[in-house]
């Protein structure tokens, strides 16, 4: 299933760069797809950046990285700025 899924973030992403909201908009879909389906077997941060549509975080996952950046949706640079927000 990560094949798929790699194979659609690729479709998504090139198709975001030359601006063809079809083939987005289908992405987007098959992406929801995957995820719902493979909610049992994909590793939790995959899943967790497929549901936030953090897509080019999950590319960075398939692709092996290790320095994915950390973002709002409750990593430590995110709990530090909330910290900081509500003193």
């Amino acid at each position: 299933m990560e094949i798929e899924i790699k194979a659609s973030l690729i479709a998504l992403l090139d198709a975001i760069k030359v601006s063809n909201a079809a083939v987005v908009s289908a992405e987007m879909a098959r992406l929801d797809d995957l995820a719902a389906r493979g909610r049992e077997t994909l590793h939790p941060q995959l899943l967790h950046f497929l549901e936030r549509r953090s897509y080019s975080k999950a590319a960075m996952y398939l692709g092996g990285e290790n320095n994915i950046p950390v973002g709002a949706c409750g990593g430590k640079a995110a709990r530090a700025g909330v910290a900081e927000a509500v003193k």
